[in-house]
């Protein structure tokens, strides 16, 4: 791992914060952008129909991105030999988060799931249910944490 790290260090950073960027940014557009803007949607199903197309979208997007930031943190952790290192425990708190951030992901793209198969047998209040704590407290949780992951890795850059 410390040979592909030192052959390929600027590569592997970049993909690592451009996957950091894409899952926290998309969040934080999902969040303060299109949720917003359908608010001013009245239809019920072509609310929830598109708020199921958005999130669908950005599934799309941020799920490579999850696992490319998983793969790049796996070897930048081997190369840079942060084991034993007083920087060990920030390195322990970032994997802790992006795991807690992971969970939470599977958990919105289950409940999107329940929503779309409630949704497409016209239960829209069913959808509706499913998707109301994805906006409300997930995708919120995961911005704090991805923000709070952000900072320990430029800390971690930084030394």
């Amino acid at each position: 791992m410390s040979e592909l790290f030192d052959n390929y260090s600027s590569i592997i950073v970049f993909l690592h914060v451009i996957s950091a960027v894409l899952w926290v940014g998309g969040m934080l557009a999902i969040r303060f952008a299109v949720h917003y803007s359908m608010q001013d949607i009245t239809d019920p199903k072509i609310k929830l129909g598109r708020t199921l197309e958005s999130l669908r979208r950005f599934f799309n997007m941020v799920i490579p991105a999850i696992v490319l930031l998983l793969l790049t943190a796996i070897i930048m952790i081997i190369a840079l030999g942060f084991k034993g290192t007083p920087l060990y425990n920030v390195v322990i708190a970032k994997e802790v988060i992006w795991t807690i951030m992971t969970v939470v992901f599977i958990t919105i793209y289950i409940k999107r799931n329940k929503a779309s198969k409630a949704f497409e047998s016209g239960n829209l209040p069913a959808a509706k249910q499913q998707l109301e704590p994805i906006a409300k407290y997930f995708i919120p949780l995961n911005i704090i944490l991805g923000i709070i992951a952000i900072f320990l890795g430029v800390t971690l850059r930084g030394f």
